[in-house]
C-alpha cells in the first residue's frame, strides 16, 4: 500500500471512529469543514488553494496532503499548484521548506498515479 492509500484509509478510518461517537461539537465542527470548501462567492478550487496555503503556513502535513489531493481532483497543473506554493513559502518563511518537499513529493505520487 502507497503512502497516499496508507494516508487516505487511516483518515477515512478515524474520520468514521471519531464521527461515530456522535459528539455534537465535533460533528458541527466537521460539518463546518466540509461546507466552507463547497463553491459560493469563490469557486472549490479557488478554497483548496487557499486550504493550501494555509496549511502550509501553519506546517501541518496531513492538510498539505488532503490538500494537495483535492488540488489535483479539481484538475489544477502544477504551475497552479507552485504558485501556490510559492505564497505559502513567502507567507511563511524558510521553516516551511521542510514541509514544501513533503508536498512536492505528495504531490509527484498524484502524478505517477499513486
Amino acid at each position: 500500500m502507497s503512502d497516499l492509500q496508507e494516508f487516505r484509509a487511516f483518515r477515512e478510518r478515524m474520520n468514521e471512529r471519531i464521527l461515530d461517537q456522535d459528539n455534537l461539537d465535533i460533528r458541527r465542527f466537521f460539518a463546518l469543514d466540509s461546507s466552507v470548501y463547497e463553491a459560493g462567492a469563490l469557486p472549490v478550487r479557488t478554497k483548496e488553494l487557499l486550504g493550501l496555503v494555509a496549511s502550509l503556513v501553519l506546517r501541518c502535513d496531513d492538510c498539505i496532503t488532503y490538500h494537495i489531493v483535492r488540488c489535483v481532483e479539481e484538475g489544477m497543473g502544477d504551475d497552479e499548484i507552485f504558485e501556490c506554493l510559492s505564497v505559502g513559502l513567502v507567507v511563511g518563511g524558510s521553516i516551511v521548506i521542510p514541509h514544501l518537499r513533503r508536498a512536492v513529493d505528495t504531490l509527484d505520487a498524484l502524478r505517477a498515479g499513486g
